[in-house]
This record gives structure tokens, C-alpha cells and sequence, in this order.
């Protein structure tokens, strides 16, 4: 498994606590670029006043750090684009029931 697979793998384990699907498949992650085991991250909210607007992309950085072979972990949080159903996957649509 290469380190982005790793990092997407670590990524599917957080969940968004207002819906029960992982921020991975809600498409709350927008890129995920590495050079020299230095991962950077693109990612949004549901919406800019989320709850765990401070914990979540904290939560993103910290399990992506306990990543074997990760040096460095650079997260952005964008709002754009802005983040709507349409960006989940089948996978998190057939969940919701949507």
C-alpha cells in the first residue's frame, strides 16, 4: 500500500459526529498531494460554522501524523468550492438514504 492509499485509509476512519459516514466518502477532502513523505491536504466543512470547526481538521493532522513514514502534514482548510451533497460518493449517498 503506498502512502496516499495509507492516508486515505487513515482518513475513512474519522467521521463527521453530525452524520454517520466518514469525512472521506462525504467529500469533505478535496486533495491529497505528497512530496517526500510530506502529505498536504485540502479539505472543507459542511459549513464554515461546523461544530468542530477547530477539532476536526486537527483530528484530520493528528491521525495522519501517526502514519509510518509521514514527515510532515500540512492542512488546509478551504471554502471553495463550497461543499454540497453532490460531492459525496454513491457509497455515502446509499448510507444517508439520498
Amino acid at each position: 500500500m503506498d502512502l496516499k492509499e495509507k492516508v486515505i485509509t487513515e482518513i475513512k476512519k474519522i467521521y463527521d459526529p453530525e452524520i454517520p459516514v466518514n469525512i472521506y466518502e462525504l467529500g469533505l477532502i478535496y486533495d491529497i498531494s505528497i512530496k517526500n513523505n510530506d502529505v498536504n491536504v485540502k479539505m472543507t466543512l459542511t459549513t464554515p460554522n461546523c461544530p468542530v470547526a477547530e477539532s476536526l481538521p486537527k483530528e484530520v493532522k493528528d491521525s495522519i501524523m501517526e502514519i509510518k513514514g509521514v514527515d510532515k502534514v500540512e492542512l488546509d482548510l478551504v471554502w471553495e468550492p463550497p461543499w454540497d451533497k453532490s460531492m459525496m460518493s454513491e457509497a455515502a449517498k446509499l448510507e444517508l438514504n439520498l
